[in-house]
């Protein structure tokens, strides 16, 4: 196995391009029942026809958990918006459409989104009153969807392979839920980034193609932030904090 292309790197974990494969290696930090679940969501998301590549196995290389699956050779939709800025409207489209491609799949074996959430705003180390507002706050919204959700639907996790078939990447966080859990998420990330022109965009488009109002995804915007908490830098961290105090946004 050659380990020498590293295609990504992050705190917990690097991706290398190995030939045809593509090994994602895990920090010895990473909690190997997380690695278990994301091993599991690629194979079960490969069984609703949505565009993934294909999961190969599990396995320990060089003494590291590892996730290994089919390497998709192409760009991911943040290069091509990055560089070709007069195309960024259309590549948009493409992104919508495929989130609603996914949202539109329904999931049985996959976790429940408002656990994870629930679970994440537990751990965080935001005040008690605060995590039990937003937990309430989230009970109270429908949660009968039962769509699957991506968890992480950014342009960055969508590669355009050579020939042109779009291929959606990273289901660490796949789970079924509200749809409008998947579509605030995203905006948030827009945000986090400093993209706050393409959340505009993308938000535009998305009530637009959805058929739903900006209100409907504003609700869960504290609570979705609250549940990005405890994962982000402190940067990001105060960002968030402005909208999971800001309640009257919900």
């Amino acid at each position: 196995m050659n380990l020498d292309r590293i295609i990504a790197v992050r705190n917990d974990k690097t991706v290398y391009h190995d030939g045809d494969r593509c090994v994602k290696m895990f920090n010895d930090n990473y909690a190997k029942h997380d690695i278990i679940n994301e091993a599991r969501n690629m194979t079960l998301l490969e069984e609703t026809g949505l565009k993934v590549p294909a999961f190969i196995s599990v396995e320990r290389i060089n003494g590291k958990w590892s996730i290994v699956s089919e390497f998709v050779s192409g760009k991911t939709l943040t290069q091509l918006m990055e560089e070709e800025l007069d195309k960024r409207e259309e590549y948009m489209s493409l992104f919508v459409d495929l989130q609603l491609s996914v949202l539109g799949k329904k999931g049985k074996l996959l976790n429940r989104m408002e656990d994870q959430i629930a679970r994440n705003i537990d751990e965080s180390n935001l005040p008690a009153t605060t995590r039990l507002y937003l937990v309430s706050l989230m009970e109270e919204m429908p949660n009968s969807d039962r769509q699957i959700c991506h968890g992480d639907f950014n342009p960055s996790n969508i590669i355009m392979s050579e020939d042109g078939e779009p291929y959606i990447i990273d289901w660490s966080h796949a789970a079924v839920g509200n749809a409008r859990t998947d579509m605030a998420v995203t905006y948030l990330m827009f945000w986090m980034r400093g993209k706050i022109d393409l959340a505009s965009i993308y938000m535009e488009m998305l009530t637009l193609k959805a058929g739903i109002s900006k209100a409907e995804i504003e609700r869960w915007l504290p609570v979705v932030a609250a549940s990005l908490y405890s994962k982000c830098s402190e940067e990001e961290r105060e960002f968030l904090l402005s909208w999971i105090n800001d309640i009257h946004r919900s």
